[in-house]
């Protein structure tokens, strides 16, 4: 398995058998891209973005996401897509709580060049196409 989620994360997963692969996806050295939906609960300030993309000591270290976009929703709860390179152990939900906000919702939509499609529903699956393993192998210089 590529990457792992914690209990309250739903979203994207990859399964592979080749152990070459899932290492350097998952290595933060190979920067890949990992993107989540996420329902934040607060208001959250044009500041708050510029700080969650310039960075953050948390108690591991420095962390950052490397873009933060507006998804939408109204009321108290509003919707961000956010990319950061590495996983760190409930990395973005951290960030997020490092300025007083509460993670409601969070789903993996993203990993590397690898969407999570609109009509899987939880627990279903599909197999990757030849051209997506390419992807994922070129991602990480890896011969197919």
């Amino acid at each position: 398995m590529v990457g792992r989620l914690d209990l309250n994360t739903s979203g994207l997963l990859l399964f592979t058998n080749n152990g070459d692969l899932a290492n350097k996806l998952m290595h933060p050295s190979s920067e890949i891209d990992r993107e989540y939906a996420v329902r934040v609960l607060g208001q959250v300030e044009n500041e708050d973005l510029k700080q969650l993309t310039e960075g953050i000591e948390l108690e591991d270290g420095f962390a950052k996401f490397s873009r933060v976009t507006v998804g939408g929703g109204m009321g108290a709860n509003r919707w961000y897509k956010v990319v950061l390179k590495e996983g760190r152990k409930r990395e973005v939900r951290r960030l997020w709580e490092a300025l007083g906000f509460k993670v409601s919702r969070l789903i993996r939509i993203r990993f590397g060049e690898i969407r999570l499609p609109d009509k899987l529903k939880a627990n279903q699956h599909e197999y990757l196409k030849p051209g997506q393993v390419k992807l994922l192998l070129d991602a990480v210089n890896l011969k197919g």
